[in-house]
Order: C-alpha cells, then structure tokens, then sequence
C-alpha cells in the first residue's frame, strides 16, 4: 500500500498547510499519518482553557477531529514542549520520529522547511530540520539500533517534501523561502473543506479569518519542494507527490 506520513509542529498545522493534499491522497487510497510534535500549549488563543493541561485535551481533540475529516487514518500527538521546539534534545525527537517512519513505512514524507514555512515559526522550522533528518537516519541499521532490537526494521522513505509557497507574508519575520517544484492541485472543494477542518481547531478561531486571507492566495493548490529522494535524480516540475514512486 502506498503511504504518507505528514510531520507537523501544532495541531491545525495538518489542515492549514498540508490539509487538501491529505484529503487528495486518501481518496486515492494512500493511507496517510500525521505525527505532531507538540500539543500546541503555547497558544495565545486558549479557548476556554483554565490551564494548559485542559489546552493540551482541548487542541489533542480539535487535531482528531481535523484529521477525521481530512480522511487521516493514523494520527498521533508528542507532546514536546510548544515553543520550545528549538531547545529540545535534537537526538532523542530525531530518534522519535525514525521510530515513527520505521512503524508506518511511508514512501513519502512531508513536513515543514527549515525556514518555518509562510509564518516563519520556529517550531515549524525545528519540525523540518528534525523531520529531515529523521527520513536521512530512518534507513541507517547504525541509527538507533535499539529500535531494530525492539522488533523494528530500517526504512528508506522515497521522497521528503517541504511545504512551499510562492508568496510571503510581509507582517511576518523575514525568511528565505525554499523553492517550489510540485504544485499539487486540490481542488476548490477540498479546499473549502479543509477551510473546515481548520474550523474544528474552535481554540483558535481568532485566526480563522487570517488564515483564510492568506490561503486564498493559493484557492485550489497547495505547493511543495522536493528536498530530498532515495536515489540520484535530476531536477523536474512535478503535480503528483507519488510520480516515481514505488509500492514497496
């Protein structure tokens, strides 16, 4: 079976900024993940929460909810501290995320670049840089080697994207945006509909409008850019994440 695993920094990042191209996939009978790294506690839009113990229920649930509705059949939040992705012990999220790719074992794999993406957010730069080197070390027996010993296998993943846009946001921090090679069209509905995922992060709803201002820029497509493959490859445009792919 073909597989994508999708490597996020908060829950809501899986609906608005990978959200079409999961609902794409799945329909297509890709079986698709999502593995976020925090539970997002940092937020200053906090709902009803009293404490960040009730955000992390609040936000954990909103994240199953949203990923139900993007036809996401594996989903699993990590709990490393929000907003502090940057101090985090880079060996032990890595040797996390290798456990994650060596237990689904997705041909493809997207995340963040280590420019942040559009927002330019640490945490999603952290989540790239620690998902890269995840889908680098997942297939290396000399990696981790207790995970082999606990009934794990080594994984080689094909082909590692980044989230792209050909756009910035000027009221944000400068970034140097990573180039865009895959255009991935959505489609107005499942754009709307992951509008809507979006919408079940109730938490966060100071932020729907915004959100919905920047993705309106990109109405029917999400964008990627192949940082990395398997194997020795030139350079090409690509429409279709799985182009090349193998069912191994």
């Amino acid at each position: 079976m073909l597989k994508l695993l999708c490597i996020t920094a908060h829950p809501d990042d899986e609906a608005g900024a990978f959200g079409g191209t999961l609902m794409l996939y799945g329909e297509r009978g890709v079986e698709t993940s999502v593995v976020c790294l925090t539970a997002g506690t940092a937020a200053k839009n906090r709902g009803t929460a009293r404490t960040s113990e009730e955000l992390a229920k609040l936000r954990t649930a909103e994240f199953d909810a949203s990923c139900d509705l993007l036809g996401v059949k594996y989903r699993e939040v990590l709990n490393y501290p929000d907003g502090q992705l940057d101090h985090s012990n880079f060996f032990e999220v890595v040797g996390e995320l290798v456990a994650r790719i060596r237990r689904i074992r997705p041909q493809v794999v997207l995340t963040f670049g280590t420019d942040g993406g559009l927002t330019g957010h640490p945490d999603h730069a952290m989540a790239g840089a620690f998902s890269t080197q995840a889908f680098q070390w997942a297939g290396r027996p000399d990696r981790y080697p207790e995970q082999l010993a606990h009934g794990l296998a080594p994984h080689r993943s094909q082909k590692l994207y980044y989230c792209a846009a050909d756009f910035v946001l000027p009221d944000r921090m400068p970034i140097a945006p990573v180039t865009v090679t895959a255009r991935v069209e959505v489609g107005h509905d499942r754009f709307e509909k992951k509008n809507l995922a979006f919408r079940l992060h109730s938490t966060q709803a100071p932020l729907f409008d915004r959100l919905r201002k920047n993705l309106g820029k990109m109405p029917t497509h999400e964008m990627f850019h192949l940082s990395a493959t398997s194997k020795p490859r030139d350079a090409k445009f690509e429409i279709d994440l799985f182009e090349g792919v193998v069912d191994e």
